[in-house]
């Protein structure tokens, strides 16, 4: 079992959400964040910031802020995992800096809290 974790865009939740489901994902997680990507943000000036220069924080401004995301968790069989990543690109990609990450992480069992089911009957 693999979970895939994928930040995406908030208008994109909709429009995410149909595609798994026209993809068989049968249960999935998603819940607000906030966050940015490394291109938005000239890296020195950062450092200046962090560091306390009153000038560095000036010149970062706006780019330094936090932008709102949605953060989507799929646990699926090893098997889904390709369709899955396939799905959340061709619905999330714009082209544009801000389209989001997909992350891969094992998952080393499972329990449904209702019926004491364990593995991957837990998920489906």
């Amino acid at each position: 079992m693999k979970e895939v974790m994928a930040v995406i865009r908030m208008p994109m939740m909709n429009k995410t959400k149909d595609a798994l489901t026209a993809a068989g994902v049968a249960a999935f997680f998603a819940q607000e964040a906030q966050g940015r990507g490394k291109g938005l943000i000239n890296r020195e000036l950062l450092e200046g910031a962090t560091d306390g220069s009153e000038e560095a924080i000036a010149q970062l401004g706006e780019k330094g802020r936090l932008y709102p995301k949605r953060l989507v968790s799929i646990v699926v069989p090893d098997e889904e995992v390709d369709s899955v990543v396939k799905t959340l690109i061709a619905t999330n990609r714009t082209g544009r800096p801000g389209d989001g990450k997909i992350f891969i992480l094992p998952v080393l069992d499972s329990a449904r809290v209702r019926t004491g089911e364990t593995g991957e009957s837990a998920i489906g």
